[in-house]
């Protein structure tokens, strides 16, 4: 079994996180999707072999008073922090079992703040998609784009509907339901990345690929295409939907032949698909794996902007979701070798 070390109470002072994490970095608040981030956090742990570090955050209550004399006051922490602090036990004994190095410590500050900084040193950030609102129940709701587009590594989020019970919803149930009734498997081993022809979505494929790989997964390049939208109402004659689609595909093949060549072992497919890039790839969401987008591309042809394709993504997917920030990668400039690459002509 990995060994085990509780923070209770660093940063007490409020001066931030007393230490650098590394490895994969798990927020929890004592909730359902904070269980599931969880548990997905310490099965990806065992597959890179590295570090799980437990987090949780809170924020002292000030108040201000009424009155002539009114002021500012703030409330005694210590009945707050020890409730941080048990869920942060009760983090640590549910992944005993994993074999792997856990650490957690209780951080005095704001929740999206305190992950931010974690990015810093961390492989990978994990969070539910809601919580209480302690920690992570604002992360996807009033700054929900704070964190996966400034992280300084890659993010994932873990719906409930990960869990071992059905979906929340009507429709989820539905959608499983079906699936079952038909005798498919209700996950795929399949890892999805959306891919739009900009070097940030590269990014993401490299990304992926690994993730595929440590996952013995296929992976699934996959390219949506939009119906035409009001930026194109300047167009005098109708564009030939047909002559898009082939040119896109012989980029698309382009950029298999490129990756391919980074993991020849690697099951890899592409698809190229007729619609919106968030339904596509919430659609996907639903049975496979992982869905892994870039923080930003395009934008207006087929981009992964976070806020509109990536966000879309995020808040509506039925699995987890990796967004992935855009970084350096050598593997990068030999790109051009394997054939056309979408936007050259206008990058030009």
């Amino acid at each position: 079994m990995g060994a085990q070390e509780l923070h209770p109470d660093p940063a007490r002072d409020g001066g931030g996180p007393s230490a650098a994490p590394e490895g994969i970095v798990v927020g929890v608040d004592g909730s359902d999707h904070g269980q599931c981030a969880l548990v997905w956090a310490a099965r990806e742990a065992q597959r890179r072999r590295r570090p799980l570090h437990i987090v949780t955050a809170y924020s002292v209550p000030i108040f201000a008073a009424s009155g002539l004399d009114g002021g500012y006051a703030t409330v005694d922490d210590s009945v707050i922090r020890e409730g941080a602090e048990a869920i942060v036990k009760q983090a640590m004994e549910k992944v005993a079992g994993y074999g792997i190095d856990v650490s957690a410590s209780v951080e005095n500050g704001d929740a999206s703040g305190v992950l931010l900084e974690m990015s810093e040193t961390a492989e990978l950030l994990v969070f539910g998609t809601r919580g209480r609102g302690g920690f992570v129940g604002r992360l996807l709701g009033s700054v929900s784009s704070a964190l996966p587009a400034h992280a300084k590594c890659p993010t994932v989020t873990v719906p409930l509907i990960c869990s071992d019970r059905l979906g929340e919803t009507t429709e989820d149930r539905r959608v499983l339901a079906e699936q079952a009734k038909s005798g498919r498997q209700l996950v795929e081993n399949v890892v999805v990345v959306g891919v739009d022809g900009s070097e940030q979505a590269r990014v993401a494929v490299l990304d992926a690929a690994d993730q595929a790989e440590r996952l013995g997964a296929k992976l699934r390049v996959v390219c949506a295409v939009p119906q035409y939208s009001g930026s194109l109402a300047w167009v005098p004659a109708p564009m030939d939907r047909k002559a898009l689609f082939a040119e896109i595909q012989v980029t698309l093949d382009a950029g298999m032949a490129w990756l391919r060549s980074h993991y020849p072992g690697l099951d890899a497919e592409s698809e190229l698909k007729d619609g919106s890039p968030v339904d596509v790839l919430v659609g996907e969401s639903r049975h496979v794996e992982l869905v892994v987008v870039g923080t930003r591309g395009r934008g207006g042809f087929t981009g992964m902007l976070l806020g509109s394709t990536s966000d879309g993504v995020l808040h509506h997917a039925k699995g987890p979701v990796m967004v992935v920030p855009d970084h350096a990668d050598p593997r990068l400039a030999d790109r051009p070798r394997f054939g056309p690459i979408l936007g050259d002509a206008d990058a030009a």
